[in-house]
Parts: structure tokens; sequence; C-alpha cells
């Protein structure tokens, strides 16, 4: 009998009533021996039958213990046989030693045991230095817990479990706000009939395209529709890459103004305000990227899909005349000004710079522009700049426009809208009265400003900062050489009025002669040594054919090249024959791949770029890589345009 019952048996009870016994038998005795003989009869016979029950106690006990044992060795066998997880023990060879019957119905091999782990699952055999893994056999899935030490595996079918959380996923909700872009400039070139006509149709083909695909829609204004689908179907959508954007664009083609659609869609959200938001924040950047294309974000990623046609040009300047207006308000609650563009900055980037810091000085405003290592595209300007006295004090260095900023300055960002081009990133940090001025497409990277002036019509920051300059002052004086810049920077991006060139662009240009820009400075400004030409002609020389429409160069891996070589280089090929997008590969002096990618308008190279970390916009774009070669980089770009086309 274990100690803690004899203690229980044998306790304190018994002792106190043993002695009371003796004391009372002690009393007895005294009284009258015969009395005292007669109780310590009585006391032994008392003791005598304690012991022998004590005994059949202990014998009791064990045949119950022995009982309760059995039984519960009989369950535990019954468990291990039915239990609804497999159990599997193999040796140091990997080969089956023992298995429960669910192994057998598993597998439905009755003769396991001897066979190798390999020849029976191979999907585990070379992992088992998992503690646990998921693999599929026999069209169902199963969850292996694996013990390396007892060298045991256990397995569970999860595939009820796969099948709901599948179902899950395919029956969240999703939302799509959708857009009919251009509808308020068509209003201008059509009259009211037509242009109901033209919005019936297409809302006519949205609604034939949602009944298909079991969407529910719901018209919200008259540009807009509110789509809301289950997961499965955006999946679907996904994979026909929204065909409905080519749809309607096709539809429409023919018109003066084509519409296109721009579709915002948020998914795997936590609650539906956060799902509303990410479909109006998706279709914000659709917007902003020139719209004819959608946005998808699911969770923290976002996938583009189209994008397939340049933005229409805005016929309306009431949007730059509220702009300028709440820049103005901005300067005048500054106490000065920093101006920034992006890492070697070109004709447009320091031409913008230019006319923003006018912007200030016509307000009586302290302004300043950050500027870092120029490159030989902008040292002719830099020179006329810094010849100038009064313009050259404006230039300041990133460390010296760090310790400018106060808890009062506004800080200008031009020509890009991504916090990891600008010159100083650290600058972004210091203030939070944030300005953005840009004309590329918008990207998944993007700083969130206080005012924010990103339209991707337009064929240059020049033009916009120009537009912006005319709301300044009635009596706006520029001076020549910004004049001259800002006119520099959009003959630059525009090619010289060959490329994305609006009524808009030739009135900024206008303007910007009247103000005393003068032509011939624009084209000292642009002219090249001649070295530089034959390092470009060195590129074009080693040129191959892609796809049969494509032109794709590499420097030599031996030579240095600027952003600015690779992209004229881009450009030039764009004059050969049967030559739709070109792409110059080529080594910076620091080491990182450049590329520039160049199109006429049939194939997006904006699309390409980004899927190698760049952007741009539908007919130029560029990237930069780090740490490849020329070769593993044309390999790259090769893919990223196999999987775009």
């Amino acid at each position: 009998m274990p100690k803690f019952l004899l203690k229980r048996w044998y306790g304190m009870h018994m002792v106190l009533t043993l002695s009371f016994s003796l004391l009372l038998l002690g009393i007895l005795t005294l009284h009258h021996w015969m009395y005292g003989a007669i109780g310590m009869v009585c006391l032994i016979g008392l003791v005598i039958y304690a012991l022998q029950a004590e005994k059949g106690f202990q014998r009791d006990l064990r045949l119950y213990l022995g009982t309760v044992t059995h039984r519960v060795k009989k369950a535990g066998e019954g468990v291990i046989q039915q239990l609804p997880i497999g159990i599997l023990l193999y040796n140091e060879e990997k080969a089956i030693e023992w298995v429960n019957p669910f192994m057998t119905h598993m597998s439905g091999d009755e003769m396991l045991i001897g066979k190798s782990l390999q020849e029976v699952f191979p999907g585990i055999s070379g992992k088992l230095e998992q503690k646990r893994l998921e693999f599929t056999y026999n069209e169902r899935v199963y969850e292996v817990l694996i013990r390396a030490e007892e060298r045991l595996l256990y397995f569970t079918d999860i595939t009820d479990f796969k099948e709901l959380s599948a179902r899950y996923h395919r029956e969240k909700a999703a939302l799509a706000i959708i857009h009919l872009d251009n509808l308020d400039e068509i209003g201008q070139v059509m009259d009211d009939q037509s242009r109901t006509l033209l919005s019936t149709s297409v809302a006519g083909v949205i609604t034939e395209w949602s009944t298909k695909h079991g969407i529910y829609l719901r018209r919200i204004t008259s540009d807009k529709f509110l789509a809301l689908m289950e997961r499965g179907t955006l999946d679907k959508l996904e994979e026909t890459r929204f065909d409905i954007l080519d749809v309607v664009r096709e539809m429409t083609a023919d018109n003066k103004i084509p519409i296109t659609l721009s579709i915002g869609v948020g998914a795997a959200a936590s609650s539906y305000i956060e799902l509303g938001q990410m479909a109006q924040s998706s279709l914000d950047i659709a917007l902003g990227r020139g719209g004819d294309q959608s946005a998808v974000k699911v969770g923290n990623k976002l996938t583009f899909y189209g994008g397939k046609s340049n933005a229409v040009e805005k016929r309306t300047r009431v949007r730059a005349r509220v702009i300028a207006h709440a820049l103005r308000d901005l300067i005048h609650e500054a106490e000065h000004v920093i101006v920034m563009g992006h890492k070697q900055p070109d004709l447009d980037s320091i031409g913008a710079s230019l006319g923003v810091l006018k912007a200030v000085q016509v307000h009586k405003k302290a302004a300043y522009i950050v500027i870092d290592e120029g490159n030989s595209s902008v040292e002719r300007l830099m020179k006329e700049i810094y010849a100038n006295e009064e313009l050259a004090e404006s230039f300041v260095t990133p460390e010296q426009a760090i310790r400018l900023v106060t808890g009062r300055t506004l800080l200008v960002i031009v020509d890009t809208h991504r916090p990891s081009l600008v010159i100083e990133p650290r600058l972004l940090g210091e203030t939070s009265r944030v300005v953005v001025i840009d004309h590329h497409r918008r990207s998944e990277e993007f700083i969130e400003p206080v005012l924010l002036y990103l339209e991707p019509y337009a064929s240059s920051t020049s033009e916009l900062v120009t537009e912006l300059l005319q709301y300044q002052s009635e009596r706006l004086s520029i001076d020549s050489l910004i004049a001259t810049a800002l006119l520099a920077g959009i003959v630059v991006d525009t090619k010289s009025f060959a490329f994305r060139t609006g009524s808009r662009t030739f009135e900024a240009a206008s303007f910007l002669r009247r103000n005393g820009a003068d032509t011939a400075a624009v084209q000292r400004l642009l002219k090249e040594d001649v070295s530089q030409y034959v390092k470009r002609a060195r590129i074009i020389m080693n040129t191959e054919t892609y796809r049969d429409n494509m032109a794709i160069a590499t420097g030599n891996p031996s030579e240095e090249y600027t952003q600015v070589q690779v992209a004229q280089a881009a450009e030039q090929l764009l004059a050969l024959s049967g030559i739709q997008a070109s792409f110059v590969v080529a080594q910076r002096a620091d080491g990182t791949v450049l590329i520039s990618g160049r199109s006429l308008g049939d194939i997006n190279v904006q699309s390409v770029m980004e899927l190698l970390g760049g952007g741009g916009h539908l007919t130029g774009a560029a990237t930069q890589i780090e740490g490849i070669t020329i070769k593993e980089a044309v390999k790259r770009l090769k893919e990223a345009i196999d999987s775009v086309i």
C-alpha cells in the first residue's frame, strides 16, 4: 500500500484511540484485576481485527487498481487504433518500423512496415529537419508534426480546414470605385444629346460586364460607379487584367476625346470603413498615374493593370488657379521656403526650382534651392546661374538646407514625388509643410504633402510651374535667365515639342517667350560636347532587336555613363525604322546600372520599369539597379518586357 494511504490507515486517530483504551484499561485494572484482564483480551481482539481489515483493504485495493490499469491500457490501445491522427515510427535508415491504422487507411497500403519513407512519402523524406510541414497526398492535405529525436511523425488531415479557408478567402468582400475619365472634357466638344448617348452606352457595357462576373454595381454620380464583389471574383478579374479597360477604350476610340476607365479596388481589409478607404486611395493613385488603369490594393500590396493610353490634357485652368492660390497662402504663412528636386537634376528640375524661387520672391519671402553634384546636362545652365550673383546666393547644399529648417519652413518638391529620389530625404522628416509639384505618373512610393499638384498630362514640371507663376501676381516680371531655364525644361522633356505636347504646353512656352525667354540661349544650353556625342554613338552601335519592334542597347561595361546620356541614347533609338520602344542599359560611376526606356506610345515602358523598381510615363521611364552586372540587368529587362507584353 502507498505510504500516503498507510498514513491515512495508521494515523493520529489510531494512536489516540489506542492511548485512550490503555488509559481506561489501567483504570479498570486498579478497580479490579478481573475487569482489567477482560479489557486486555477485548483490546487485543480489536487490534487483531484491525490488522486483518487492513490486509483485506490492501488486497481489494490491489485488485481494483489492477482492473483500472487493464481498462486504461485497453482504452489507450483502442484510442491509438481509432485516433484520427496518423502515427509513424521510422528507424535511422528512414525505414518505417510501425504505423497505426490511420496510416494504413491514409496510404491504402497494408504493408507499410519495412518500406522507406522516400518510397511511400517522397514529399517529406527530405524535410525531416523541419518541425512542421504541409504536403498533399492522394488529393488530401496533411499537416505533419516531426519529432526527429524520437523518429516519430504525426499526420493530421487538414483538407477540410484548407477548403474552408479557401472558401473564406473567396467570399471576403472587395470594393471597387469605377471612374469615367474625361467625361467633363467630352462635354466641351460634344452636344448634350451625344454626350448622354455616349455615357449611356459606356454605362451599359460596364453593367453587362458586372452582371457577367456577378458584381453588384451602383451608379453614385454621373462619372462614378460603386462595385461590390467577392475576393474570388477579384482574382478572376486580375487574371483577365481587367479587360473592361480595353473594351471601353476601343469602344470610344473614334471620338475626339475617348472615354477611359480608372478603377480603384480595395480588398483584405479588417473593416468596411478601411475597405472603402483603400478603394478610394487606389482610385486616387490610378488617376494620379494618368487614368485608363486599375489599381488593386490587397492588404499592403498594390498592383496596376492597364495604363495603355496617355493622359488627356485638361481643358480648364481652374485647378491650376486653385493650386496657385493655395501655394500663395502657404508661402505667406512660411518663414522661408526651401525648394528641392531629384537627384542628378536635369533642366526640367532646375528650371522648375527657379520658377518656384521666383514665385516665392514675388511675395517677398526668402527662398533657397537645394543642389547636389550636377551632371553634364545642366553644367552650362549652372554656370549661367553662378554668374548671376543674386541667383547664386539662393543655391545651398543639403547640409546647409538642414541647418536652415525651422518649424515654419515650407518645403517644395519639384519633378518627383518619390522620397527615395529627392536630393536630401532627411528634409522630409524635418518639416511637416511639404508641397509636391510633379508631372510623372504616381508610383506606390509617395510623399504625403499638404498640397499636391500632380498632373501626368503635363509635358514637364516646368510647364506646371509656369502656369502657377501666372496666378502669383498681375504684374509679374521674370528674370530672363529664369524664363529661359523654364523654357529649356519644357523643350528637353518634350524633345523640342515633338512628344507629350498639348495646347497648354504651347501656351506656357508663349508666356515664357513674352517674358524674356531666349530661344537661342535654350539651344546653347542643350548643346553637347563631341566626346559625349561619340560616347552615345558607341552605345547605339551595340544594339539588338527584341520582339521585332524593340531595341535594346548596352553600354561598354568598362565605361561610365550618366542618366542623361542613357536617356538620350534611348530617345535616339526611337528614330530607327520599325522600332516602337527602346531601352538602354549602362553603368554609372558608382557601379549602379541605369536603364532608360522610351516608347512611341503603343508600348507602356512605365509598366516595364515599375517591375524593375522604377517608374515614369507611358512613353518615358527609367530605373536604377544596384549590385548587378549589365548582362544580368538585360536578362531582367527582357523578363519584365515579356511579363508586360
